[in-house]
């Protein structure tokens, strides 16, 4: 090609990319503001001391409060096998492909190498000029190329959408893990409950077995009634025919975390050796401003990307009112084996412009419809903040309130058995009937049950503080996000490049409302 076309050609290329991105149709994205946060001054009834008070535990392994290394290897082992983490890890590489998609349309949108040959072969027989025989292979190959140029911005948006889409998907990881992490321990401190209440029932069963032998020696010595001893044997059966609805639980949350370990159902060697009764917790304290620690859950960074991505979309469907302009061009080259028959080359430049100017509304509608859409993430947006508030103060409470029960209900477990000590005496001696001694039984049972039930409720709390604070997620290695055979398997079936080993880009910083001012 002579020098003069290449120059030509050069000048359109670079006309094409100084037009590229003129103009960006479309809001900027401007994080939605909470009207409430400014305002909202709690300590979380105590839970809150000033950022040069003293904090407990790191809140990135805040599970450790327990102090527990059985539940330490039960968190690992979810974070390395459990389905749904290994599915987030997934949507974050394919939202980076995606991502891969949207930027490749900056450059070049058509980029076709053709070729093509063709062979005649041409016999003539009989007639005056006699037979004949001839024969043409012709050839030519051919370079296309498109390019529309970015005047309005609509693969800039585009871009946005995707790059939004992709930080979501990385806050979608992390609100994984929270969640994992929140059920790997709620489901353990279930099955120690579980486990501890089927104890405390064979040991009242016990109690009220050791009755039931001395009021039947009594009634065969004829001291008593027979309506004592068939009393007696009444509560000692309930307290049995109530074991094996407790075993039901036991199992089913045993197979529960399990599953949430990514094992088979059955008894997982590991529980064998938890220690018995549950945790004494020490005061939960966090050193923070609760309206910064909300905004940096992983759920509200989430629903925060997915108003940026969705704010970038009314951009792409506003480009469509305009018109749209595109570079296009093609080389050519074609000849064929003729003795004599010259080669030809050529050279194409030229633009393409197009616009649907009758769509009918078509085009208009759409615009709206990225517009709802829009204000539907945005009152999604404000939900979440909305509901994790209410979450963490709901926990906070729930801690201070349930840690105020226990108090009381150690003293009620202390002052039942003693009341059974005494009614057991008194029966014996034949200075109070057996209804004393079967009270006395039932109010032992009854708060040994509940101060058990309210030390479940007071680790629930404490499980559902943490999550709520949204706490516990770790950037992970790219590499970590599918297991290492996974990730063999995938390049084995398609070429993924670097997206499978390079690191993952840090997620932006976040400013609150009282911190852009």
């Amino acid at each position: 090609m002579p020098v003069k076309k290449q120059l030509c050609l050069l000048a359109i290329v670079a006309m094409g990319a100084s037009l590229n991105g003129c103009t960006t149709l479309g809001p900027d994205y401007e994080e939605p503001e909470v009207a409430w946060l400014d305002t909202w001054e709690t300590d979380l009834y105590g839970r809150v001391v000033t950022p040069d008070g003293p904090e407990d535990l790191e809140l990135h392994h805040w599970w450790k409060v327990f102090n527990d290394p059985i539940l330490d290897e039960l968190i690992e082992t979810a974070i390395q096998e459990n389905p749904s983490i290994r599915i987030a890890g997934l949507k974050i590489l394919e939202s980076r492909a995606v991502l891969g998609i949207a930027t490749g349309a900056k450059y070049p949108q058509l980029q076709q190498v053709g070729s093509s040959v063709g062979y005649v072969n041409t016999q003539q027989h009989g007639g005056q000029m006699g037979g004949s025989d001839q024969s043409l292979t012709a050839y030519q190959a051919d370079f296309n190329i498109g390019w529309e140029v970015d005047f309005w911005g609509r693969f800039q948006r585009s871009i946005e959408s995707a790059d939004a889409a992709f930080f979501s998907s990385i806050s979608n990881y992390h609100d994984a893990q929270v969640l994992l992490n929140a059920q790997v321990v709620n489901l353990y401190f279930t099955f120690r409950t579980a486990k501890e209440r089927i104890a405390i029932a064979r040991k009242n069963a016990d109690i009220q077995f050791s009755s039931l032998e001395i009021t039947r020696q009594l009634y065969e010595s004829g001291q008593q009634s027979e309506l004592d001893l068939q009393q007696a044997r009444t509560q000692y059966l309930a307290t049995l025919a109530s074991i094996p609805a407790l075993e039901i639980s036991f199992t089913k949350t045993q197979n529960a975390l399990s599953a949430i370990l990514g094992y088979q159902p059955g008894v997982l060697a590991i529980l064998k050796g938890v220690p018995k009764g549950l945790p004494r917790l020490q005061p939960t304290m966090i050193a923070g401003i609760p309206a910064r620690i909300l905004m940096r859950r992983p759920d509200v960074r989430r629903a925060a990307w997915l108003v940026a991505a969705q704010s970038a979309l009314i951009g792409v469907a506003e480009a469509d009112l305009y018109p749209g302009i595109s570079l296009v061009g093609k080389l050519g080259w074609s000849g064929n084996d003729q003795s004599g028959a010259a080669e030809t080359g050529s050279a194409a430049l030229g633009s393409v412009f197009t616009w649907n100017i009758f769509d009918h509304g078509r085009i208009r509608n759409n615009v709206r419809v990225q517009d709802a859409r829009l204000q539907q993430a945005i009152e999604s947006y404000q939900d979440v903040v909305l509901k994790a508030a209410q979450e963490l103060d709901s926990a906070a409470i729930t801690i201070v309130k349930s840690d105020e029960q226990n108090a009381i209900l150690v003293q009620s477990v202390q002052a039942a058995e003693r009341s059974l000590e005494l009614a057991m005496t008194r029966y014996q001696e034949g200075y109070a009937s057996f209804q004393r001694v079967l009270d006395a039984q039932q109010a032992v049972a009854r708060q040994t049950e509940t101060e058990l039930v309210n030390q479940g409720v007071q680790i629930s709390a404490v499980i559902s503080f943490y999550k709520a604070l949204g706490v516990g997620w770790q950037d992970r290695p790219v590499s970590d996000l599918v297991p290492k055979t996974t990730g063999e398997v995938m390049s084995s079936r398609s070429d993924w490049g670097d997206l499978l080993t390079s690191p993952l880009p840090p997620s932006p910083a976040i400013l609150l409302p009282q911190e852009k001012q």
